[in-house]
């Protein structure tokens, strides 16, 4: 019975898959992010200390509460450990329903985010950002009549350890071209960075295979927290170890129990919850 009673009792409202008329407290992410909605997103403001929105008036600016927390709080630390610089420039994250928005087939669960990389001129100033300019292995990227940007290799890599380090974020994945990787980690290695911050962004950071290079810039994708997880969001990869999980059954008391079933949308009783957390039948 415990093991029956696992999947849809704390997972009572994941057992739904979207919010519905029968399930109204999902929310969250919910579902794949190339297969999902979203329900209480929060929208990116336009610009904030050290970014800026890369398309201030457009619709695709909503995302999950703590990846939109995660953008506004790195950006302002890489632009205090390294001011003078222009603002980091933000892509598309996720209409604010979810679901399909033009030119990616994810983005639909507000865990995605685009991020442009910070340049520099060839011989090292900070500029703004021309765009998506594409990276090559050289770190260089050619944006209009011959001219040329340079990857600011110190806070583009401020930023990925931030993203790796971050408790909150609980970054999945960042997809980026190898190239843009090999400079990054030569510099984290170079400066003596921590290993195990290095091992996390090398495991983290991937070309992928079945879409853009993403020399242009770095594709952000957070996991699902244990609380979403409960509620249907579907992480649709790995869950690294450094990741926080959702306890096992009997490590949860009926109060924790009670909150992840909240609301008791499904008529669940307490008595069932506590016995299911003693490990009895219900």
């Amino acid at each position: 019975m415990r093991r029956a009673l696992w999947p849809c009792l704390v997972f009572a409202t994941g057992c739904v898959g979207t919010p519905t008329p029968l399930a109204p407290n999902v929310d969250g992410s919910v579902g794949v992010p190339h297969a999902g909605v979203l329900r209480g997103a929060e929208e990116l403001p336009v610009k904030g200390p050290g970014f800026v929105r890369y398309r201030p008036k457009s619709p695709n600016y909503w995302g999950n509460p703590r990846l939109v927390r995660s953008i506004t709080g790195i950006a302002a630390k890489v632009k205090d450990a390294v001011p003078g610089g222009a603002p980091l420039v933000v892509g598309d994250l996720s209409a604010r329903h979810g679901g399909k928005i033009p030119g990616h087939r994810s983005h639909r669960t507000g865990r995605d985010v685009d991020l442009l990389f910070y340049v520099t001129t060839p011989s090292g100033a900070p500029v703004p950002s021309p765009g998506f300019a594409k990276i090559g292995t050289d770190g260089l990227a050619q944006v209009k009549d011959e001219h040329f940007v340079r990857l600011d290799v110190e806070r583009n890599w401020l930023l990925v350890k931030e993203l790796v380090s971050s408790e909150e974020a609980q970054v999945q994945w960042m997809f980026a071209s190898r190239g843009v990787e090999a400079l990054l980690i030569d510099y984290a290695r170079a400066r003596g960075e921590p290993l195990e911050i290095i091992w996390r962004a090398e495991t983290m950071l991937l070309e992928p295979g079945d879409s853009s290079p993403h020399d242009d810039h770095v594709h952000v994708r957070i996991a699902c927290s244990a609380e979403e997880e409960a509620a249907g969001c579907e992480g649709g990869g790995p869950r690294w170890e450094w990741l926080r999980s959702l306890p096992p059954l009997g490590e949860l008391d009926a109060q924790t129990l009670g909150e992840i079933a909240r609301d008791d949308p499904f008529g669940l009783e307490a008595a069932a919850l506590e016995s299911a957390a003693a490990g009895g039948d219900a």
